[in-house]
């Protein structure tokens, strides 16, 4: 069993990430790295990536202490609203921004009308990192929540009783312990920003500001060089290393140096006194400007006949919402999409489940190291994942098929259900095992009675989370896009990208307003007490 799930392993995460190294070597063709434009498109990626990173602990860590240790008004309402771009394909946001900040949109229309020019246009490097922030610093909350309720309260009262306020010894004794939580959150949101592609191809394009995500994709769509893959494998090492080196620091700098005791009393809430009100009323204001606005603007796009034309009842239509639910396009991504997902969920749900079992629960050598590797294309960006089974296609007989597709959702996605049930499962007791052995089952029937049938509910759990985040998914998909095989991201990107801007939006719409409700009912637990995991 254990050489099996090893097979499995290599095939889906050692092969595919060894052949982008062994192209890249025997391409030779490092020395693009250094020319002008790849150069530049590592610096957009690099400062988009750590600029939007900050301002996600920032913003989340900011966020999190709000809700969980002072008495914010309605902080449980504003939680559920401050987690909803996480909810919503980044590309979706990109073009619901569009509506708010976009160069046609009513704001900018208004302000030109009156001074001439543009209030703040959304594209560019501001708004890829404004926009990747919304939707990163859900991902930091979730974290830091997550580790606030794991800090003792007896810590801060020792602190109150010794004469410190309540700010002080939420400065001085709760944050300093946030640490570990900080670190990991940030290498998060860095590593996966890094190479995301939706918003900086939607947002960035325009103005000319080009990621090494939006680079891969021009080369390999355009032919603009004589050896496209190799140069993207060079490409693709170097994200690889620096997805290594972000999991190495957040080993080594976010490990936690204490250990901390349980404590049965719950924390204390932080007066905000005189300031509470004007607190909650800036801090509703800013969730709800990028949470509910966007959708307002989404469902304007989709409503008004033409971008730009006044917000009148004459010029309201459903057309854009018919064309965008009937088209041939729409429905055939939306029926290749499900089906993948729906692959991708079964395939990853039983296989996590099996590694977690093995790796956590047995003794087998090189269980944990299967583990762990499994676990690394958590760390590596989605563009990696996809490059490397492009080079791979032609070689197993899947280039231009949808399998291609599959195999890399397989990959990217079976840490999430990995994640999922290693907590149950580290948390069962061996005298469960043990009884079950004592009463003459073997070893094989102890692990799949007891420790398969507890991690289950888990495992289900994470294949949801599988299935709705794949659905959405834009990276792996327009990179790996063959005839017949068009997904529903990719989709309303083309139709973005045609020039179809209110179509785009329609079918956006749609997109968001299923995925709030599908992924709100599957990510309930974990926005309730749980910890994050990448994102798309």
């Amino acid at each position: 069993m254990a050489l099996g799930l090893w097979l499995a392993t290599a095939a889906l995460v050692l092969i595919p990430l060894g052949a982008i190294v062994v192209l890249a070597v025997r391409g030779g063709e490092f020395g693009v790295l250094l020319q002008g434009e790849v150069l530049e498109a590592s610096v957009n990626s690099l400062v988009s990536a750590v600029g939007s990173a900050v301002a996600a602990v920032a913003v989340g860590t900011a966020l999190a202490v709000l809700c969980e240790r002072t008495d914010l008004a309605g902080r449980r309402a504003l939680r559920l609203f401050a987690f909803s771009p996480m909810l919503i394909p980044p590309f979706v946001g990109a073009i619901a921004w569009l509506g708010i900040a976009g160069p046609s949109s009513p704001l900018n229309l208004w302000w030109r009308s009156m001074f001439g020019g543009p209030l703040w246009s959304v594209y560019g490097a501001d708004g890829v990192i404004l926009l990747l922030t919304v939707h990163s610093y859900p991902i930091v909350m979730l974290i830091v929540t997550a580790a606030l309720r794991r800090i003792p309260a007896d810590l801060e009262q020792a602190a109150r009783i010794s004469g410190a306020g309540p700010v002080r010894s939420l400065l001085t004794v709760t944050v300093p312990l946030l640490r570990p939580a900080l670190v990991s959150s940030f290498v998060l949101v860095a590593v996966g920003n890094l190479a995301d592609f939706g918003i900086p191809s939607i947002i960035g394009l325009p103005e000319r500001f080009t990621t090494l995500a939006t680079l891969v994709y021009r080369y390999l769509q355009s032919g603009t060089v004589d050896n496209p893959l190799g140069v993207v494998a060079a490409i693709g090492v170097v994200l690889i290393v620096i997805a290594l080196i972000g999991l190495l620091a957040d080993a080594r700098i976010g490990k936690p140096r204490v250990e901390l005791d349980a404590s049965a009393s719950r924390a204390e809430a932080l007066s905000l006194g005189r300031a509470r009100v004007p607190v909650s009323i800036v801090t509703w204001l800013a969730v709800l400007a990028v949470t509910v606005l966007p959708l307002l603007a989404l469902l304007m796009q989709t409503l008004l006949r033409a971008p730009g034309v006044p917000l009148a009842f004459e010029n309201l239509t459903l057309d854009h919402l018919v064309e965008a639910v009937t088209s041939a396009n729409a429905l055939t991504g939306a029926t290749n999409s499900v089906l993948l997902a729906v692959g991708a969920a079964i395939v990853c749900g039983v296989l996590g489940l099996a590694i977690g079992v093995v790796g956590t629960r047995t003794r087998v050598v090189g269980s944990r190291a299967m583990h762990a590797v499994m676990m690394l294309p958590q760390a590596v960006p989605g563009i990696v994942i996809g490059v490397a089974w492009l080079v791979l296609a032609p070689r197993i007989g899947l280039f231009n098929t949808p399998w291609l597709i599959l195999c890399a959702y397989i990959t990217s996605f079976t840490a999430i259900v990995l994640q999922a049930v290693t907590a149950p499962l580290a948390g069962t007791p061996s005298s469960a095992e043990e009884a079950a052995r004592i009463s003459g089952a073997g070893p094989l029937r102890a692990l799949a009675d007891i420790s398969a049938r507890l991690a289950a509910p888990a495992a289900i759990s994470g294949a949801v989370l599988v299935a709705v985040t794949a659905v959405r998914e834009l990276t792996l998909s327009v990179l790996l896009l063959s005839p017949g095989s068009q997904t529903l991201g990719v989709a309303i990107f083309n139709l973005q990208q045609a020039g179809a801007f209110s179509t785009a939006s329609a079918l956006s719409l749609v997109v968001a307003l299923l995925g709030l409700a599908v992924i709100g009912l599957a990510t309930g637990r974990v926005t309730s007490g749980g910890a994050g995991s990448k994102g798309m």
